[in-house]
């Protein structure tokens, strides 16, 4: 048996972790950044959504329905498996990384009209 005072795997040192800095957020930057992540994950899943209903709805549970009609002379069903979900996949990456961008302009906007407000006072 070791006579170490080092604390071995598994247990933690409560000394050590009164030694370590505490970060203090303040509620603003917090509220603000919950707002960006709020915001992100609404439109993930949308897009999520968008992309099942494309992929999964079009191209196969309605690709029957879909092929009395035609695109570019191939019945739409086949079409939405074919292609269809893959230029819908690629939009969508567009658009979340457009939407992305506008949240974070948002966000660093925000922080910085906080910090603003915080070094005027």
């Amino acid at each position: 048996m070791s006579s170490s005072s080092e604390p071995s795997a598994g247990q933690s040192d409560a000394s050590a972790s009164s030694h370590a800095p505490v970060k203090v957020v303040d509620p603003k930057v917090a509220a603000a950044q919950s707002r960006h992540w709020q915001a992100n994950m609404r439109l993930t899943l949308g897009l999520l959504l968008v992309w099942a209903a494309v992929s999964l709805g079009c191209g196969v549970l309605l690709a029957d329905v879909l092929n009395d009609y035609t695109f570019l002379g191939f019945p739409l069903g086949f079409w939405f498996a074919q292609q269809g979900a893959i230029i819908t996949f690629v939009l969508l990456i567009l658009i979340y990384a457009l939407a992305l961008a506008r949240f974070d302009r948002r966000l660093k906007a925000e922080l910085q009209q906080i910090a603003a407000q915080e070094n005027a006072s």
